[in-house]
């Protein structure tokens, strides 16, 4: 048997059949498989032209399907052998990659509801309210984190058949804080409530636009709000991997839309320009610029996280991200972003109502595009870049490692990225 390259597999035969599928005629003499290589022959390619950029040829049975799935996937696919591509094709298709590779949008949006909202407290002295949302494309509870007092969810705050002011509150249907004492959700000062009951108001409005109180907004202009749409990362958020900037990037998004713009880094012109204005004198103190994380429950860029600790052993044997993905029958990337589209219309930072638009925290200008959803339901008015911590620093500060060099480099030559 010819040498392989360690990423490569060997031939074997015989392939899997679909569980459906008819027994007869399968055998376990790999002698009469017609698609078994000539006795001598080297499964591996020797094209020069694509020796060095490109993953060497493989059974057709293991490369991966062409299209990404249009809902989050749970597991490795199965797909009928005339779906799934030859190693020509594959090479083809990676070629033409970074002109013709355009998003995967839906036919619809999903349908969302937040379930409860709560006030967290961070770690840096900075709060935010986490939001649980269910929806009816998966079983999954994905999030949305929300920096500033001013973006809230349609369905958090819609009225429910037979709830109480308590009932409200401890799901998170009120407006400003929390305290002791408390008697309304849409109302924080008791005593201005008490004198609306007195002129006869009930205060039961059943839109958010309605929750409010003496002092909070409205006449101030608006401006597009940052927005970071961000995949689940076990590994880079909770295991300290340096495979990946994941964890960097979700508390980079964090700082960003919880600091004023005049603590942030003197001279860091993106930081500045990321939080939507120049840096202001000490005294002149200012908000936060707040913003949302939507944060989605795709592990792995959508394979899972068991899938995706294979791929990390794949690439230890010496495949890249992509193409340890395609060695495990899956998409280079699996992920879709139709549930962030929706919950972004809930969280009121849709076209209808705030046509302003926001600025999307990203280095994936595909991502863009599928951000909008299919019929434009939000607007993407700038990409604001998100260079790595060690670039900016010189390495100062951020992730250091030989992996996070070949992932963004991965990511750049083979995926578009832009990371500038």
């Amino acid at each position: 048997m010819a040498e392989l390259p360690s990423h490569a597999s060997p031939y074997l035969a015989p392939q899997p059949l679909h569980p459906n599928r008819p027994g007869e005629g399968f055998s376990l003499d790999t002698s009469v498989d017609s698609r078994s290589p000539e006795s001598g022959t080297s499964p591996v390619s020797h094209n020069n032209e694509h020796e060095h950029d490109s993953t060497p040829a493989l059974p057709e049975s293991i490369i991966s399907p062409t299209f990404t799935p249009p809902t989050t996937p749970g597991g490795t696919l199965t797909l009928p052998q005339n779906d799934r591509i030859h190693q020509q094709d594959l090479i083809d298709h990676r070629e033409k990659v970074g002109s013709t590779k355009g998003p995967k949008l839906l036919e619809r949006l999903p349908n969302v509801e937040c379930i409860v909202r709560a006030r967290i407290p961070t770690t840096t002295g900075a709060e935010m309210f986490l939001h649980l949302y269910k929806n009816d494309v998966d079983d999954k509870e994905h999030l949305a984190i929300v920096f500033g007092n001013n973006i809230r969810s349609r369905s958090l705050d819609r009225v429910r058949p037979g709830e109480t002011e308590m009932d409200r509150m401890i799901r998170g249907a009120y407006v400003g804080r929390l305290h002791p004492g408390r008697i309304h959700s849409r109302y924080d000062n008791d005593e201005y409530y008490r004198r609306l009951q007195s002129k006869g108001d009930s205060g039961d409005q059943t839109d958010s636009e309605d929750l409010s109180q003496p002092g909070v907004h409205q006449n101030k202009p608006r401006q597009a709000p940052l927005v970071r749409i961000h995949s689940e990362c076990y590994t880079g958020e909770t295991a300290w991997s340096a495979r990946c900037d994941c964890g960097e990037q979700l508390d980079e998004a964090a700082r960003l839309m919880s600091t004023p713009p005049e603590l942030l880094s003197e001279g860091d012109e993106i930081d500045n320009a990321a939080a939507g204005g120049a840096v202001s004198s000490p005294s002149q103190k200012s908000e936060s610029p707040g913003g949302v994380i939507i944060y989605l429950r795709q592990e792995g860029r959508g394979i899972g996280l068991g899938e995706k600790l294979k791929a990390y052993n794949l690439q230890d044997l010496g495949s890249d991200t992509v193409e340890a993905n395609l060695l495990l029958r899956h998409p280079a990337d699996a992920r879709s972003y139709g549930l962030a589209t929706a919950m972004l219309v809930d969280l009121g930072l849709g076209a209808d109502s705030y046509p302003e638009g926001i600025r999307l925290l990203t280095n994936n200008p595909d991502k863009i595009r599928a951000v909008e959803g299919p019929n434009r339901e939000v607007i993407v008015k700038e990409r604001v870049p998100m260079i790595p911590l060690a670039w900016r620093t010189g390495g100062k500060r951020g992730i250091r490692s030989a992996e996070i060099e070949g992932y963004l480099r991965t990511k750049i030559g083979k995926m578009g990225h832009m990371i500038h």
